[in-house]
């Protein structure tokens, strides 16, 4: 969801960075790419490990609080966003949510954006054991959908998102947001696009 349906995770970062200045620290080059896409206890380990505290719950609840706030008010949703979701609807493609986010703001972020009826399910990164880049979240999604793996498209940002994807067997394709992709991760892709659109022309190519 962050960074594939919605321009949130620039709004992260500008929170994370807040919240360090508080703390006066400076967040090291790799925080970026260690915290997108993460939740639970990977997240609280980033974070511990940046700000450099033995307990980090109080800064990732802050965090979340400032982000629910800025959600309120505006919810950016990213280019193509609309089209590709019309456009997978009418080709009678299943469609589920596999996002790490607590599945409160899930419901409430596709709500405010108006697309929630197109997706047939949702999964939150608390209904599954390990988040990513562990494949759970992922073929949860796929059983949910009744589809299998190899049969899915995954549509991810982040390297610990496409990781995820790879591992489940699924058709990965990444759509780089604020960090471009290494080598490592590119093997771990069927495409790399630049944006929805670009997304779009391809699964078009391919039915």
């Amino acid at each position: 969801m962050d960074g594939v349906l919605f321009d949130t995770e620039r709004l992260y970062q500008d929170i994370w960075q807040e919240l360090a200045r508080e703390h006066g620290v400076e967040l090291g080059s790799g925080f970026v790419k260690d915290i997108s896409g993460t939740n639970g206890s990977r997240m609280l380990k980033t974070v511990e490990k940046y700000y450099r505290v033995s307990d980090g719950s109080a800064i990732v609840d802050t965090c979340m609080r400032r982000m629910k706030e800025e959600l309120s008010i505006h919810v950016p949703v990213k280019e193509g966003v609309f089209e590709i979701l019309r456009f997978l609807k009418e080709k009678g493609i299943r469609t589920a949510v596999a996002s790490s986010t607590a599945r409160e703001r899930i419901d409430e972020n596709l709500q405010r954006a108006g697309i929630r009826d197109y997706f047939m399910e949702i999964v939150s990164g608390s209904e599954v054991k390990n988040g990513k880049p562990a494949p759970d979240i992922f073929l949860c999604a796929a059983e949910r959908i009744v589809c299998s793996p190899e049969e899915c498209f995954v549509f991810e940002d982040s390297e610990n998102g496409v990781r995820a994807g790879f591992a489940a067997g699924c058709v990965t394709i990444m759509i780089p947001d604020l960090l471009e992709p290494e080598t490592e991760i590119r093997s771990c892709c069927f495409k790399i696009c630049r944006n929805l659109p670009e997304v779009q022309k391809e699964i078009s190519d391919m039915l």
